[in-house]
This record gives structure tokens, sequence and C-alpha cells, in this order.
């Protein structure tokens, strides 16, 4: 098994990538496009679990690198005119969904991250990437703080692939953890599948009321559609209607994951979250097919503007040199 685990430097699409194999697996990262996951397949079944950029795409890709592969979004989704109050000062985002007149998805997704190290061993192959903001970085702009993230990918024949997402604070500073990934799921993946051959399930728990016209959360709660009580229980549609809706999470058999079946194919792929992701974001494109985005959220949407108890939105403060961490792992069983 040692020859067919490997990590090493490569190219995806004309852009520098960080490629990782084990066994029928092989996933791409690219370190100066956000350290996004482009790329997850099994080549042996020919299955293409994300949504990847075509290469007539990549501009597109680069100048909004956000529905395609796993970005990770620091601080995620929308802040009400970019305003980002924090322990007495308001700091002041950039608006960059101007139909709404929000901030959106923050700057970790579109900032080059450093490749710490990639190897591979007779178990697995593996790449650590970071993200160090202090004073001079760009990010420290609008988020001034000094923090790192960090990325760590292990890919396995026997269990997928691993994510493991640790924030630390460098500074003085009490600093805000916020953090999602917007993971576009290609739907189907499996070649020679078609949309009405998927079914999903999300372990959603209460659904956010958010404004029509800004799609910001009011602080209420709706309650579940008939058609997303079945999105909860399993066997659902992913593009039942046009969804760009946010819950909160609500784990099921101690685990937080989404989980998406292949009826043709035989084989169900799921993301496990875990529970440090206390709602979850989903999007997908308006129903249009192909793909969609489960995305797990460690806080409410436009939390920091939000009146409600930071416990019970998300809120989460680190202290000097505290670390926030968490995993996820994106796999596929083969169905009885």
């Amino acid at each position: 098994m040692a020859a067919t685990n490997r990590a090493f430097e490569g190219e995806f699409q004309g852009e520098r990538a960080i490629w990782l194999q084990a066994g029928p697996y092989e996933a791409a990262v690219l370190p100066e496009i956000g350290a996004n996951l482009i790329a997850y397949r099994d080549t042996s079944k020919g299955y293409r679990f994300l949504r990847e950029p075509a290469a007539d795409e990549m501009e597109a890709f680069k100048a909004n690198p956000g529905v395609h592969g796993i970005p990770v979004l620091f601080p995620p989704n929308r802040y009400d005119a970019g305003k980002f109050p924090w322990e007495g000062t308001t700091y002041q985002f950039p608006v960059n969904e101007t139909a709404r007149g929000n901030h959106l998805h923050g700057f970790a997704h579109t900032t080059p991250w450093r490749v710490e190290r990639f190897d591979a061993d007779e178990a697995e192959s593996r790449v650590t990437l970071s993200l160090t903001v202090k004073e001079g970085h760009p990010v420290y702009t609008y988020l001034p703080f000094e923090f790192t993230l960090r990325l760590h990918y292990s890919l396995s024949a026997e269990e997928g692939l691993l994510q493991r997402v640790t924030v630390r604070n460098n500074g003085a500073k009490r600093l805000p953890c916020l953090l999602a990934f917007h993971t576009a799921i290609n739907a189907p993946f499996a070649p020679g599948s078609e949309g009405s051959d998927v079914s999903f399930k999300l372990t959603i728990g209460k659904r956010w009321e958010l404004s029509g016209d800004r799609m910001l959360p009011t602080g209420r709660f709706q309650p579940l559609t008939a058609g997303e009580e079945k999105m909860r229980d399993g066997g659902q549609s992913p593009f039942f209607e046009a969804m760009d809706n946010h819950y909160t999470s609500q784990t099921q058999n101690g685990r937080n994951y989404m989980e998406l079946t292949d009826s043709r194919a035989g084989v169900k792929l799921i993301y496990d979250v875990g529970v440090g992701y206390k709602m979850w974001m989903i999007w997908n494109n308006f129903a249009q097919g192909g793909f969609f985005c489960p995305e797990p959220q460690v806080n409410l949407v436009n939390a920091p503007n939000v009146d409600l108890p930071a416990e019970e939105i998300g809120l989460i403060g680190l202290e000097k040199d505290e670390i926030w961490e968490e995993t996820s792992r994106l796999y596929a069983i083969e169905l009885a």
C-alpha cells in the first residue's frame, strides 16, 4: 500500500496544487487560492465528490472562489453593511454584496496560504497549510487581530478525507472565532447518474428566519416545512426547492452530518462535520441541479449584530494563545 500513497506538488488547471493520493482516492488543495480543497475523487469509480472548475472557468473561479471545492470562510456569511462590532469596537468590512448592502464571506478564501508540510506513509497522505495574520498583512486592515488559521488534510484508502481546522489567537486582544466551510458537493457525483437518482439528509434543528431583502437573521425561528422535515429525516432531493436557508444543527445519534445517497450507483457520501459547528447554511444555486452547498458553520449569520446570548448564536472569542479546533470527514460507503 505504501506505493499507492503519495503527496506531491503539481498543478490543477494551471494553478499550483498539492496533491494527495491514497488507494483509489486523490485530492488537491490550492495554497494560493484560500487553501481551497478543490478536488476529491475516487479514481477507480470515476466519482468526483466536489464541484471543480473546468479550465475555461478558472478565471471566474479565481475572481469568486466560493462555490467550488471546500472554501474556508473566516468570518463567514453576511454582515449588515459590513459592520462587525466586537467588544466595544466596530470594525468595517467592505460591502461586497452590493445588492443587499452586506459584507459576504470574509477574507480567508481569497487569501494565499502557506504550505507547511506534505508527506505520505503506508497509512495515509497529508498536507498542512496555514494563514497567519498580523500587522502588515492585508487581512489585518479589516480584522486587526493576530491569529493563525491552520488546515490539515489527510487522505486514507480506508477512511477517506479528514479535515482538521484550528484557530489560534496569537495576540493580546480577544479574537472573534467565526468560521464556516462553503462546501460544494456534486449531486450526482457518480458518472451515469442523474439528479433524480440522489437524495440527501442534513442534521438540522430549527430554521432561522431571514429578512427577505437582506438575508439577515431576525432573531426568530420559523417552523420547518414538510419538505424540510423530509430533509432532516432523509430521502429528500437536494433540489426540491430553491434554498438559501439557515438552521441550527441538531445531532442525530451523536453526529452532525450530511449524507447524499445515489440509489442507482448504490453508494452514500457522508460529510460528518463535528458537533462544534452549531449552525448549517444550505444553498443550492436556485435549485438548478448539479451541485449544492451544505455549509457547516460555527456561528449565526451576522452574529455580532444580533442581540441574543453569545453561546446561543456561536459568538466565540479566544483569549491569547487559546485554540479552537474541529474535525470533519468526507467519505463514501457502499450500500448493501
